[in-house]
């Protein structure tokens, strides 16, 4: 039994101008293709491509979402930071008192803060597994 010779042996060269290439390299890199060559050859034979269509609206919210949490975690580690600060001037009463008071509002915003993070992370999955 011969065994088929599946292997790619024929050359086809083309020559094309700038904007032509771009536009091809452009739809190819929308394509789920990993070469030029792959996505080429589908095309060329007619074969079924899959493409990946992005929702411009949602990759625009995505941005806002991840400069959020961006801005958050520096938030949270700013204020973290000044209450560390002022722990250590607890020889003073009305400092100490205020650290006391605003414990409670430290917790409350970590929370919050934790609570956007893991609502962002699940838009974010469910944004790449579009």
């Amino acid at each position: 039994m011969e065994e088929q010779n599946n292997n790619r042996i024929k050359w086809l060269h083309l020559r094309l101008k700038p904007d032509e290439y771009q536009k091809i390299h452009r739809r190819f890199s929308k394509s789920t293709c990993r070469k030029l060559s792959e996505y080429a050859r589908k095309n060329i034979l007619n074969e079924p491509l899959t493409m990946n269509y992005r929702n411009q609206s949602v990759d625009e919210f995505m941005y806002e979402m991840i400069r959020l949490r961006s801005e958050l975690n520096a938030l949270g580690n700013n204020f973290n930071q000044a209450v560390k600060k002022l722990h250590t001037l607890q020889q003073i009463p009305e400092f100490k008192a205020w650290i006391i008071r605003h414990e409670l509002e430290k917790k409350i915003l970590f929370n919050k803060v934790e609570e956007i993070k893991n609502h962002i992370e699940k838009i974010s999955e469910k944004w790449l597994k579009s």
